[in-house]
């Protein structure tokens, strides 16, 4: 395809995931590959890999929250490959799930220093050799810098101000030629792409939640990465862009409709949805909760 051809590109959290389905598009498109990861193995997995498919690419071990990996880094790639076109923060952790009460100081400036502190370690580091040219650095966010499940304060923390880094670059690169866009995926399946490779253990409902019809794959996201980092998107930097099947547009009611096409979708079967349908229907008629529990326990206890 070539679109890449004789640039070189740097993914962060390359070895796993998101990270290294981006890495393997961008190389098949042309990109020489730096690999940065903590995980030597998979590193070093991935890597060998992607040569078996005539990919040039090179692993290096690097903590993104360490200033002098990532500095040593940058300068081991532009003294192998003699450039650095794109830069794609991608490496990131997760946090505890723990409450507010119960989470350490240690975890959120853990998790701050490499969701975000990293990435701007990384573009730093990379602008040295990207000014000589024009270059597009990528950051990849998520929908949880906009919503948010209990108890992600860190995480969700960490990818919002990803986002404000993103536009703030952008505008300060910008005299060099340099893109930045953020990307914010939603719920992605990245089974396929860990090492060793694992089956998917999503069900028909985990699919069915989302309006596209189905949970997001690693594809998907380097497919969009690929062409942001490509000529064809010049005129568009400093923004965010959200790929998630289109869950975070989707407005949701918790009542019978949503609750039968839920247990339809796990089952496979409509049935089983109708007859959860006519089971409300007749709860609706007993005035007490006492009623209702006595009633569920009886329907129960016949299967």
């Amino acid at each position: 395809m070539g679109r890449f051809d004789g640039k070189v590109c740097v993914v962060t959290g390359g070895a796993r995931g998101i990270g290294a389905a981006i890495a393997y598009r961008l190389g098949v498109e042309g990109c020489k590959v730096a690999i940065l990861d903590i995980d030597r193995e998979a590193g070093e997995y991935r890597v060998n890999e992607f040569r078996s498919k005539g990919i040039d690419a090179i692993y290096i071990y690097a903590d993104v929250s360490n200033e002098e990996h990532v500095k040593n880094a940058m300068d081991l790639v532009y003294q192998k490959f003699k450039a650095i076109n794109v830069l794609v923060n991608n490496a990131g952790i997760g946090s505890s799930g723990k409450s507010l009460e119960e989470q350490t100081f240690d975890e959120w400036r853990r998790v701050i220093d490499v969701n975000l502190t990293g990435a701007w370690l990384c573009a730093k580091y990379a602008v040295k050799y990207m000014k000589i040219g024009k270059g597009v650095i990528v950051n990849i966010a998520s929908t949880r810098a906009f919503q948010s499940e209990p108890n992600t304060e860190p995480y969700s923390a960490s990818k919002g101000g990803l986002i404000a880094l993103t536009h703030s670059l952008a505008i300060s690169l910008a005299k060099y030629g340099i893109r930045v866009i953020a990307i914010s995926p939603g719920w992605v399946d990245t089974s396929e792409w860990q090492v060793p490779p694992r089956k998917s253990q999503l069900t028909p409902l985990d699919h069915s939640w989302h309006p596209a019809g189905r949970v997001g794959k690693p594809e998907d996201i380097a497919a969009l990465v690929a062409f942001l980092a490509s000529d064809e998107a010049s005129w568009i930097t400093g923004v965010n862009i959200v790929i998630d099947g289109g869950v975070s547009v989707k407005m949701v009611y918790l009542d019978e409709n949503i609750i039968e096409e839920g247990l339809s979708a796990l089952f496979q079967d409509r049935e089983v949805g109708k007859m959860f349908r006519e089971v409300i229907e007749k709860l609706k008629s007993y005035r007490s909760v006492e009623d209702v529990r006595n009633k569920l326990r009886e329907l129960l206890d016949k299967l």
